[in-house]
């Protein structure tokens, strides 16, 4: 019985495998590996808490779990823009937390084959840009695919708990 649950999970990673959830910030587009992903909710009221980073935009109660929430945009320094009906929250369960994720836009899911993703270039590693893991190549276009475990350092996670608790 055990073997046939794990064969179940390990066939639901294999399927999830090459999955990602896009989203774009201004014109840019990313992904997040679809086994991140809880689920996609609309903006709603954010409970603010004092002392914390900016991209750390408070928290919301969502069906009675508390959940922390980040501006994406901010977390990457671009600048701020206002919440609208395109604005989504994306929950994601990263280092065993669950945050929800501001994003301007959700996409699709779409497919993307290792041999579609590459390495970002040195350069952009080397500024600082350590929460992109590859680019996935969708036909003519480009989706920055995201290294979730990195969007939290385990000093937010730290962090978060600390303030929430």
């Amino acid at each position: 019985m055990k073997d046939r649950a794990n064969s179940h999970v390990e066939g639901q990673e294999e399927t999830q495998r090459d999955k990602f959830l896009t989203f774009s910030l201004g014109k840019e587009y990313y992904g997040l590996g679809i086994r991140y992903v809880t689920e996609i909710i609309g903006i709603q009221h954010i409970t603010d808490i004092p002392e914390l980073p900016d991209y750390i935009k408070g928290i919301i109660n969502l069906r009675g779990s508390i959940i922390p929430v980040m501006d994406v945009r901010l977390r990457f320094k671009k600048t701020f823009r206002e919440y609208d009906d395109r604005t989504c929250i994306i929950v994601v369960d990263v280092q065993d937390t669950s945050v929800g994720l501001i994003v301007d836009a959700v996409s699709e899911v779409v497919t993307i084959l290792d041999e579609d993703i590459v390495t970002p270039p040195r350069m952009s590693q080397m500024s600082g840009n350590r929460y992109i893991k590859g680019i996935g190549k969708i036909g003519d276009e480009v989706t920055l695919l995201l290294d979730c475990d990195k969007l939290l350092s385990q000093d937010d996670v730290h962090m978060l708990d600390e303030a929430i608790v």
